[in-house]
Order: C-alpha cells, then structure tokens, then sequence
C-alpha cells in the first residue's frame, strides 16, 4: 500500500473521497430534518433508503432535490442576516431618549459640545430631523 510514492497518494485519495461521502451523507441528513415540506412518513423513508442504500440514495436525493436544498440554504443564510440585523436595529432604536438628551446636556455643560451639537442630538433622540 505504502511501497511507493503513488500508492500513498492512491490511499490519500481515497481517504478524501471517504471524508467528502460522509460530509454529504451528514449534510442531506440536515436538509431531510430540516424540510418542512416533507411530512415524517417521507423523511422516515429517506433516511431507511439511506442506510441500506446509502451510495444511490445520496445520488438520488441530490438529483432530486438538489436544488430546494439549495433554496432552503439559502433562506436560512437570509434569515440569519435579517435576524443580525434586526438585532443591531432594536438595539438602536430602543435607546431611552432621555438618557441620551441628558448625557448630551452633561457634555454641553461640560463645554465638550458645542449648543449646535446638543440640538442636532435632541432632535434625533426625539426622532425629529435636525
């Protein structure tokens, strides 16, 4: 196996080709579960065909549904990016404007600010325009 150059690149290669089949097994396994288009009877039978048969049923489930695999992807990536971002959105929009009013007064009062600077922060903490 070992006695020459090729066959340890023959070994390597196969050892990739092993590794890539198992992440895809995992990977349809995540889609199956994940489907809620599927009802549990059909998701049961997907994963039977892919104990017995698990080499043809990779391949027919990618031939298959190859592409809503693709689609579930990427909604849930979307649907991640808009949970970030509606995160960061809240914690912006939820500031008190009372507190921010008085942390600008304090700041003007201490002459770090200017009395133009204070307006425009006031009137944005009061969600008017400056």
């Amino acid at each position: 196996m070992f006695n020459d150059f090729w066959g340890f690149v023959w070994v390597f290669f196969w050892a990739f080709a092993y590794i890539a089949y198992l992440f895809v097994l995992i990977y349809i396994l995540a889609d199956i579960f994940r489907d809620k288009g599927l009802n549990g009877g059909l998701k049961a039978l997907w994963i039977i065909a892919m104990v017995f048969l698990p080499f043809l049923t990779a391949l027919v489930y990618l031939i298959a549904r190859g592409t809503g695999m693709n689609e579930r992807a990427a909604a849930r990536a979307n649907t991640e990016i808009l949970s970030e971002d509606r995160a960061s959105i809240q914690a912006q929009s939820y500031a008190d404007p009372q507190a921010e009013i008085a942390k600008a007064a304090a700041l003007r009062d201490q002459g770090v600010i200017t009395p133009g600077e204070f307006d425009a922060i006031k009137a944005k903490a009061e969600g008017k325009k400056f």
